[in-house]
This record gives structure tokens, sequence and C-alpha cells, in this order.
């Protein structure tokens, strides 16, 4: 079997199981275990899996920078964030994250809540400077280019002085194993800031990132409130997240 045959058919494992298992493939196509392992790190050189010990998962499409990621799946982003603004209540304090699906969030917002937003994210201050009333606090620090977000140490101490009723928080990859994860180990960490100083923390995840992963772990699933995403949500990979104990909300 030539090599793009062996991965093509990791590739449509991955889309039909969520997950592969080197031993596992080694032995179906009757080949050394090296030679899938050599398989999944070309893949994942190429952005197409993510690797995990013994294998792969389906590697997360969201870690384009946020330019190109505005142009995508607007429609299924904004069914996220009209499920996601339910949970917003006049009064709070709620802490926003970076990103297109949180800036889609921002803008569904109803023109008369008055609350608090606290965000790292220049780009979300901007659009919620025309808003009537809703105050705006600006974390500020290292600018992180390719999402648009302030980063690093500043960051992260000003984060640690702030509580907040919610948190809406932005990930490129939901895994029922591998949890949830994002392409950038500083912006993980400020993400997990975020999580740990709100009371409640509502994944926004639109479909092409359930059942996908990246790099870096921002926090385990039983460390959130809820999953939110769309209507094209695989429905396999959404059972697999609530088989592990998640609450996932589906938008329509």
């Amino acid at each position: 079997m030539l090599a793009a045959q062996r991965k093509d058919l990791i590739l449509d494992l991955l889309r039909t199981e969520g997950r592969v298992v080197a031993k596992e493939v080694a032995a179906r196509l009757d080949l050394s275990e090296d030679t899938i392992r050599r398989d999944l790190r070309e893949l994942a050189t190429e952005g197409r899996v993510q690797r995990v010990h013994g294998g792969a998962l389906p590697a997360s499409p969201a870690v384009a920078d946020f330019a190109s990621r505005s142009t995508i799946g607007r429609g299924a982003k904004a069914q996220v964030a009209a499920l996601a603004v339910s949970f917003v209540r006049p009064g709070q304090t709620i802490a926003v994250d970076g990103g297109t699906t949180a800036l889609e969030v921002v803008r569904h917002l109803p023109a008369d809540l008055a609350a608090t937003v606290v965000t790292h994210s220049p780009t979300i201050a901007v659009e919620l400077a025309r808003h009537p009333s809703v105050d705006v606090i600006v974390v500020g620090g290292r600018l992180f280019k390719h999402s648009v977000v302030a980063a690093g140490a500043a960051a992260h101490e000003a984060i640690g002085r702030i509580t907040a009723d919610v948190f809406l928080l932005g990930v490129t990859g939901a895994h029922p194993t591998a949890g949830l994860t994002t392409g950038d180990a500083d912006e993980a960490a400020i993400k997990r800031a975020w999580v740990r100083r709100s009371a409640e923390t509502y994944v926004l995840a639109s479909h092409e990132k359930i059942g996908t992963a990246s790099a870096f772990e921002v926090v385990p699933l039983a460390e959130v409130t809820a999953v939110l995403t769309d209507a094209e949500a695989p429905e396999r990979a959404v059972a697999e997240l609530r088989e592990s104990g998640v609450d996932v909300r589906v938008a329509g």
C-alpha cells in the first residue's frame, strides 16, 4: 500500500472513529508500527492530525490567524453567539475571550443590556465601544497578534485581580479525551486564568471544533459549565462529549 493510501485511510478512520491508535492501524494493515507512526508524523507536520501518545486525534481547522477565521462559518458562529447570549444576565460582570466567535457574541448582546464586560481582546473592546449600556474594562499586556489578544505576565496578573460571573471561552478544539485545547501555550494560560476567576464558563465551540484537538490544553472538560455549539456539530462527537459528563448545548 502506498503512503498516500495509508494516510487517506488514517484520515478516514479519524473522521468515523474520532481517534486512531498506531498499533491497531498497523495490525489492521499488516504493517510495522514504525511505518504508521511515520505517517502520523507527516500528517501532523501537514496540520492534518494532532498527535497524542500512541496515536492521533483529528486536528482542529480553527488554528488559522484572526483575519482568516473571520470569514469562515459566520452562520454557525452566529448560532453559537445567540445561544451564549441567553446565559448572560443584566448586572453581571462578563469576561469575554478573544476570537471570531466571541466577536459574534458581543454583536448579539441586547442593546438594553446593562452589564460590565471585561476582555483582553482589543477587537472585542472596540466592538463594544458603540454599545450604549455595557461598561468595558480592557486587560492589557503583550499583544499576541495571531489572535489579537493580550497575553503574557501583565495580562495574567490583571486577570488574577478580577472576579467574573461568566466567562465566554473560545477554544480551537473540544474533544472527549483531549479536553479543551488551543494552538498556543501562552494563550492557553490566559484562558485558564479566566476560567479560574469566573463562577461559570461557557465554551464557544462551533461545529468544526467539536471532536478535534490542538496542542495545548486549556482546562479539562469537567472545569466548564457547558459547551455551546451549532446545529451542524457532528452527532457522534457530541454524544461522546455528553457520555464523558459534559453538558453540551446545541443551538436550534
